[in-house]
C-alpha cells in the first residue's frame, strides 16, 4: 500500500573523480542535482536541466550561452560539442583541457547560466 509519500532517496553522486570534485565544489551553491535514469543519468542538474556531464567519449561538457561558446572557441580553448550524430551543439562545449580549477569555473557559468532559466 502506497502512503502518498515519495520513498527516500540518497543522493547520488558521480563515480568519476573529476565530475565529483566540480560537484563537491558547486555543493554550496544548492539544488545542485547528479544522475536520474535514462539521458542524464550521469550529468549534474539544476532545477532538473543538465549543465555539466561526461559524454559517453569521456569529455567533460558544459552548456553556456551560445556567444560564450563561439568566444571560447575562437580562443582555442576546446570545441562544441558532437553529441556523434554529426551536429554541432551551439550551446554545450567541450573544453580542450585545462587545470581542475578552470573546470569548475567552466561549470559554475553553466550552473548560473542553466539555473537563471535562460
Amino acid at each position: 500500500m502506497k502512503s502518498g509519500r515519495p520513498a527516500a532517496r540518497q543522493a547520488a553522486q558521480p563515480s568519476d573523480p573529476e565530475l565529483a570534485a566540480v560537484a563537491a565544489s558547486l555543493k554550496a551553491a544548492g539544488g545542485v542535482t547528479f544522475g536520474g535514469a535514462g539521458f542524464g543519468a550521469g550529468a549534474l542538474k539544476v532545477k532538473g536541466k543538465i549543465f555539466a556531464m561526461r559524454s559517453s567519449k569521456g569529455a567533460f561538457v558544459v552548456k553556456l550561452p551560445r556567444a560564450r561558446v563561439d568566444e571560447l572557441v575562437a580562443a582555442g580553448l576546446g570545441t562544441r560539442f558532437d553529441p556523434g550524430k554529426g551536429k554541432l551543439m551551439k550551446e554545450w562545449f567541450v573544453p580542450g583541457g585545462g587545470s581542475p580549477a578552470a573546470l569548475k569555473k567552466l561549470a559554475r557559468e553553466a550552473l548560473d547560466y542553466v539555473g537563471a532559466g535562460r
